[in-house]
């Protein structure tokens, strides 16, 4: 018999917040965590600009020594997994460790690392390269550190599928549940791609935002002077489990996972096809699997990225599957104020769209201040909005034509 997958932990590393509450309550209260970028000169750059992780700390997590062999994206999950697992109080030594999976994905996975290895190959040789690239640069070393870091020996991998990853990760995990495959999963997303080389592709691709006189406006999804995403790092990473296993130790829940939609344009590269149709076929998918009806959603988490296309063309997809109700949800982006996490961010906005079912507050889209007239729904405009919310839909929909939505509701006993 299928099982029913509900989220008991939490953990989230950001731009706006290193722990839930500060993630939540800056979203909640608009707060921008984009600034001029401190990691790298970007004399050269059309884009300056990023939403950098500030002042985390890895003191308990990671031995000091340890630092300096862990790619950043790796350090981001291992801080959010261990949030989440103290969030849920998942007592490990009373655990069958074979039934926890961990399911971690990345769209970029260890890049950082990568650059400065290159570098000490061509200045100083092959002998000088380091002996943990190969485990600080590929993509499954998040779940596998997680993984090893704890003892999990259920199912372990990463997924990477641009920016759907960490919904896909969550996606997959709730299908694995229940299925009967384990009875938790630690599952979301990390990535830290705010490098010279990352930025120089993103910058001579023409998707990043040049609008570096504000930092704190250059995101502004869904608004008519949109010129571009602006970058992201972090991880969101969530305690899912059965319903069986977290009443049984009785857990206390936020809420329940209810559907899972997951597609392919099989259109372009990097644009999504001119209705979105991927999209569409996503969002429908996710609502068959919740078992609700379009108009059961109050909210939803919208990519929204802050590029032309995209935002217009997700507005598009909304429209078609929710059709009247469209006007009456309230939608918003969470990459307003962080930007975009790429392979992460479908795991922090799935802690945002869990928290406002969890709360009944919906945060706001910031900087929309020039509607859009092909963006004219309701994007939450720069203050939350107190509404009972109880059903809500995250998407994440990624280059490669990657699409993923994941429906949560209220959790309720019956």
């Amino acid at each position: 018999m299928s099982k029913r997958v509900v989220v008991t932990g939490l953990g989230v590393v950001s731009p706006v917040g290193n722990s839930v509450q500060s993630f939540w309550d800056s979203l909640c209260q608009g707060k921008s965590g984009i600034d001029y970028i401190s990691t790298f000169d970007t004399a050269n750059y059309p884009s300056k600009i990023a939403g950098e992780v500030k002042e985390l700390d890895l003191e308990g997590l990671v031995d000091l020594k340890e630092v300096g062999r862990t790619d950043r994206f790796i350090l981001f999950a291992l801080a959010a997994a261990d949030m989440a697992i103290k969030d849920a109080k998942l007592d490990l030594a009373r655990e069958d460790l074979t039934r926890i999976g961990t399911i971690i994905g990345s769209g970029v996975g260890g890049l950082r690392t990568l650059e400065a290895e290159h570098a000490k190959l061509l200045s100083r040789g092959p002998g000088r390269v380091s002996p943990f690239l190969i485990p600080m640069m590929i993509t499954d070393m998040a779940a596998g550190r997680v993984s090893i870091g704890y003892g999990l020996k259920g199912p372990n991998f990463s997924v990477v599928s641009a920016c759907a990853s960490a919904g896909h990760a969550l996606g997959d995990s709730f299908l694995m549940l229940k299925a009967g495959m384990m009875d938790v999963a630690i599952a979301g997303g990390a990535e830290s791609a705010i490098t010279p080389l990352s930025y120089a592709g993103f910058c001579s691709l023409k998707a990043l935002s040049t609008r570096n006189q504000n930092p704190q406006k250059a995101s502004s999804p869904f608004d008519k002077k949109r010129d571009g995403f602006v970058m992201g790092e972090g991880s969101g990473i969530v305690v899912l489990e059965t319903l069986d296993h977290a009443k049984a130790r009785n857990a206390v829940i936020y809420g329940e996972l209810l559907g899972y939609g997951a597609t392919g344009d099989a259109f372009h590269l990097t644009a999504p096809s001119p209705d979105h149709e991927g999209a569409q076929r996503s969002m429908a998918m996710s609502l068959a699997s919740a078992g609700i009806k379009p108009s059961d959603i109050d909210y939803i988490n919208a990519h929204g990225t802050s590029t032309e296309l995209n935002d217009k063309l997700e507005t598009i997809a909304i429209k078609k599957v929710f059709g009247e109700h469209a006007a009456k949800v309230n939608i918003s982006s969470t990459k307003s104020m962080t930007g975009h996490l790429l392979g992460a961010s479908g795991g922090i906005e799935f802690i945002a769209t869990m928290l406002s079912v969890s709360c009944d507050i919906i945060h706001p889209t910031i900087n929309y201040d020039d509607p859009d007239p092909e963006c004219d729904l309701n994007y939450t405009p720069n203050a939350a909005v107190k509404r009972k919310v109880r059903y809500a839909m995250s998407n994440s929909f990624g280059f490669g034509g990657h699409n993923a939505s994941l429906v949560v509701g209220k959790y309720e006993p019956a």
